[in-house]
């Protein structure tokens, strides 16, 4: 059964309230000379495929990045824009403020939000479509398994590049404290393309690294970075602090932490390819260090 077509109902709202109502923009504003709502949902629609696709992106159902857009509308028509400098910019971080807080109300997180979903009408069924594609089925289960705010601050600077900074105040963190929400995100993302080895091999090479770094063993550290001479001989240096690291369990995957004192500095956070290490994300801001999930191994 085709569900209701929430787009129309949408422009037919939006069609009520562009009546001849004054839009308050000064006349040095960019946007000045929008003087009613007709123009102003004018503009509106220049950026509503841009603000579905986000809001798509965040909710993982297009019935959902409908209402999302729409409440952007309701927000938009209410306010007073003189000051904006960046209109699509503005409506971004209204629509994703929306997200936000749709997501947060979810009361469970279901696995099947995309197929519980209103099916399209026809009129919209291949532009939903076109939203499901350029996504990717796989990638949206993953995303629907995310914290909001992890999501959002993924979504945002690695889909739209928007920066840490502007997204910061929308999930109410430091910028260093959201480009760590991404950076997790974006580890649970590639590890559903790309699995990594299982907890009990990462430990291996992880204790194989720290070996190799405590004894100055070149060769073995070169063989466990898959080959990376230029990365090894720079690790090589640090051999001193191994003193102080030890293999902890980093947001479910096993890294290390440089913890002298018992207190942790920084952590490393490896990505796996087989049995060797292919990155490490060094974190040693306190704020970015607050927002991981850290666990001694016994």
């Amino acid at each position: 059964m085709k569900g209701p077509n929430v787009t129309a109902t949408i422009h037919k709202t939006i069609t009520y309230w562009t009546m001849a109502t004054p839009v308050g923009n000064a006349a040095d504003s960019p946007y000045a000379g929008r003087n009613s709502m007709t123009e102003l949902a004018a503009t509106f629609e220049e950026h509503r495929s841009h603000l579905r696709s986000v809001a798509y992106r965040m909710l993982g159902s297009a019935s959902e990045a409908d209402d999302a857009v729409q409440e952007a509308w309701f927000k938009l028509s209410r306010a007073d824009t003189s000051a904006v400098e960046n209109l699509r910019g503005w409506l971004t971080t209204v629509v994703a403020r929306v997200c936000l807080d749709m997501l947060r109300s979810r009361t469970s997180r279901r696995e099947d939000s995309l197929a519980a979903a209103p099916e399209p009408t026809s009129s919209r069924e291949t532009d939903d479509r076109a939203l499901a594609d350029s996504v990717g089925l796989a990638v949206l289960i993953v995303l629907d398994k995310l914290d909001p705010a992890e999501r959002l601050a993924f979504v945002l600077h690695d889909m739209f590049a928007m920066s840490f900074d502007e997204i910061a105040p929308i999930v109410g963190r430091s910028s260093v404290a959201t480009r760590q929400l991404a950076s997790r995100a974006r580890r649970r993302v590639q590890g559903a393309s790309a699995p990594e080895i299982d907890l009990a091999t990462q430990r291996r090479v992880v204790d194989s690294f720290l070996a190799a770094l405590r004894s100055g063993d070149l060769e073995a550290l070169v063989a466990v970075l898959g080959g990376n001479h230029e990365w090894a001989s720079g690790a090589i240096q640090f051999r001193r602090a191994t003193e102080h690291m030890r293999p902890v369990f980093v947001d479910g995957r096993v890294g290390l932490a440089l913890a002298p004192g018992n207190k942790i500095q920084r952590v490393l956070i490896f990505t796996f390819v087989g049995e060797t290490i292919l990155d490490a994300e060094i974190v040693v801001e306190p704020d970015a260090l607050a927002e991981l999930q850290i666990q001694d191994i016994a």
